[in-house]
């Protein structure tokens, strides 16, 4: 049954479970979904200002998203291309980590552990400077990160601009830091015996894709982490986890021990749903065939995009692996082996921002209906439905 967001937040709630993991392809709603609960968990109240504030909403929810990202920007330095800075856009809850709860260091640390000791980021302090019109402006303390790669002779290498995986990790350790303290503080079971009683109120934590631009061996490190963290959670605070990565959700499906996760599906009126798979997706074989309907449905409506190719290459990868082939490659095909070939690995590596918003041309849109029909050529495909 199709329900809105607000009510798929609601199912969430009512759930009353101490993990929920969610899989969502990106551009489902996943972040928006993120959005609606936090305001169930902590609606703004009309004309009262101060329950818009940040602060007053994450005593109930605290939550990762895109959004969380959004607070961080480059300052290239493009006239002298030597000052790289990671910019903090003014907000409260990096002050609320880095300077009322003293995270920075535990930051950098687990920045390092994820990605490499000697690159080392180093927050600003406060400082006064002068503007182009020569006026006197205080910089805030934290407002810049800076990167360097130290040599161990006490040198460094000079500010560099890191990868976009390492900066999102970056971006994550920084709310790592603060779950790290604040599942800590929490499994004291007298709230009277804690060091602070900031977070006695919170009820959830909620995260979405915290995965976004990492490689494999780092996106499983991350997913160990953060289950064995949420594994560790004695008090009553409930977890939500959401993620477009078919690893990270099976890495946390299995090391989280949970009987069943969700699906989140959007359709074309607008509305959603939210089912329940039991098994992670190597395992449950309904994840493929939603995969596989989902590319047919794109067809069908000549809605056929960029993700799409992804998501075709991951059928034909798991379909090589079951039937015993060497390469996915061996079931294209013959005919357009070749051109079927390049622009799977071009739609599906391809990183220059032209080519990332460009709509395939309606010769690709074909060959995807004709790689999907070819899918059902194998009778596996056939046989799985019916066990499903």
């Amino acid at each position: 049954m199709s329900k809105t967001l607000t009510e798929i937040a609601q199912q969430l709630k009512d759930a009353k479970k101490k993990v929920q993991l969610i899989y969502a392809f990106n551009g489902t709603g996943k972040t928006r979904l993120s959005r609606e609960f936090k305001q169930l968990i902590a609606p703004k109240a009309d004309g009262d200002e101060e329950a818009d504030q940040p602060e007053l909403s994450r005593n109930k929810i605290l939550y990762y998203n895109a959004l969380t990202e959004d607070l961080f920007y480059w300052d290239n330095d493009l006239e002298l291309d030597a000052e790289h800075k990671l910019k903090i856009q003014p907000n409260t809850f990096t002050d609320w980590v880095l300077k009322d709860q003293g995270q920075d260091m535990n930051v950098i640390t687990t920045f390092q552990r994820y990605t490499n000791d000697k690159l080392t980021p180093r927050f600003n302090a406060e400082r006064t400077e002068k503007n182009k019109n020569g006026k006197d402006v205080t910089i805030r303390a934290f407002s810049e990160v800076t990167f360097s790669m130290e040599r161990g002779d006490a040198t460094h290498s000079g500010n560099l601009k890191i990868s976009k995986g390492e900066e999102s990790n970056f971006m994550w350790s920084i709310f790592f830091c603060l779950l790290e303290q604040v599942i800590g503080v929490l499994n004291v079971a007298e709230p009277a015996d804690r060091e602070t009683d900031q977070f006695d109120k919170l009820e959830y934590v909620f995260i979405d894709d915290p995965v976004s631009s990492l490689d494999e061996n780092h996106l499983i490190q991350l997913a160990v982490a953060l289950a064995q963290l949420i594994k560790s959670s004695t008090s009553d605070i409930k977890f939500i986890v959401s993620t477009h990565s078919q690893s990270f959700y099976n890495v946390l499906y299995n090391e989280l021990g949970v009987k069943s996760g969700l699906i989140l599906s959007r359709f074309d009126d607008g509305t959603f749903a939210l089912e329940e798979k039991f098994g992670d997706s190597n395992k449950n074989f309904s994840y493929h065939l939603h995969i596989k309907n989902l590319i047919e449905q794109a067809v069908a409506e000549n809605s056929v995009q960029r993700y799409h190719f992804a998501l075709l290459r991951n059928l034909y990868e798991k379909t090589a692996s079951f039937l015993g082939f060497r390469s996915w490659t061996d079931l294209l095909p013959g005919e357009k082996k070749a051109y079927a070939n390049r622009i799977m690995h071009f739609y599906t590596h391809n990183t220059l921002s032209v080519e990332q918003i460009a709509e395939p041309t309606p010769p690709e849109k074909e060959m995807v209906a004709r790689l999907i029909e070819n899918l059902n050529t194998f009778g596996y495909w056939h046989q799985e439905q019916q066990n499903g």
